[in-house]
C-alpha cells in the first residue's frame, strides 16, 4: 500500500464518526473541556495497543483464532452499552467550563474510557487486521520503521481530531446552543453508543 493511500485511509478513519466520537461528544458536553480532553487522549493511546500487536504479529493469531476475536468483540460491544446506558440515564444539564476543573481520579477516568472505548472496539481491530498488519507481515522485511511512522502518525491523528473535537463541543458559541439540548442531546449519544454496541455484537 502507497504511503499517500495510507495517510488518506488513516485520516478517513479517524474522521467518520463512530464509538470514538460519540463518547468524546458526550463527555465534554456532559462534563466540560477537560473531559473531552482526556477522552480524546485515552483513545489516542488506545491505538498504541491496536500498533504493537501488529508489530508483535498478534494480529495474524486473532485472525486465525475465531474464538479470541469473538471475546474482545464481545468485551468491546458490552463495553460501549455501558457507556451508552450511563449516558441515557444521566442527569446533568449545564456546563460551567470556567469553574470545570475535574480531580485527578475523574481524569483518569474519562481517560480509561477514551482508552478502553478504542482497544476494545472492534471497528478498530478489524481496520488493524486488514490493513495495518499487511505492513507487518513476513513478506515485508525490513520494514520495522515504517511501521513504527504509520503508527505515530495515526496516534496522533486521533488524539489530534478528538481534542480538536472537545474545544469544538465546549466552546462559547456551540455551547450556547448544547446548554439549551444538554440533556437531551447526551441522551442521544448514549443512545448512538448503545446502538454501537448492539450492532458491532451482532455482526460476524
Amino acid at each position: 500500500m502507497e504511503i499517500i493511500s495510507y495517510a488518506i485511509l488513516g485520516l478517513l478513519i479517524v474522521i467518520s464518526p463512530g464509538a470514538d466520537f460519540v463518547l468524546v461528544f458526550k463527555n465534554s458536553l456532559s462534563s466540560g473541556r477537560k473531559a473531552g480532553l482526556m477522552t480524546g487522549l485515552g483513545i489516542g493511546l488506545g491505538i498504541c495497543i491496536h500498533i504493537t500487536y501488529s508489530i508483535l504479529g498478534i494480529s495474524h493469531l486473532l485472525s486465525q483464532n475465531a474464538a479470541i476475536f469473538s471475546m474482545i468483540k464481545y468485551a468491546g460491544s458490552a463495553y460501549l452499552i455501558y457507556l451508552g446506558l450511563s449516558g441515557l440515564f444521566s442527569s446533568k444539564l449545564v456546563i460551567d467550563i470556567e469553574n470545570e476543573n475535574p480531580t485527578g481520579s475523574s481524569a483518569k477516568k474519562y481517560f480509561a474510557q477514551g482508552f478502553l472505548c478504542n482497544a476494545l472496539n472492534p471497528k478498530t481491530i478489524l481496520f488493524f487486521l486488514s490493513v495495518f498488519s499487511q505492513l507487518v507481515s513476513p513478506e515485508n522485511d525490513n520494514n520495522l520503521l515504517f511501521v513504527l511512522i504509520c503508527g505515530l502518525y495515526i496516534t496522533l491523528l486521533h488524539v489530534v481530531w478528538f481534542c480538536f473535537l472537545a474545544f469544538l463541543v465546549t466552546s462559547t458559541k456551540v455551547l450556547s446552543i448544547f446548554q439549551q439540548f444538554g440533556r437531551r442531546i447526551n441522551q442521544v449519544c448514549g443512545a448512538g453508543l448503545v446502538t454501537f454496541g448492539v450492532m458491532l455484537s451482532a455482526n460476524n
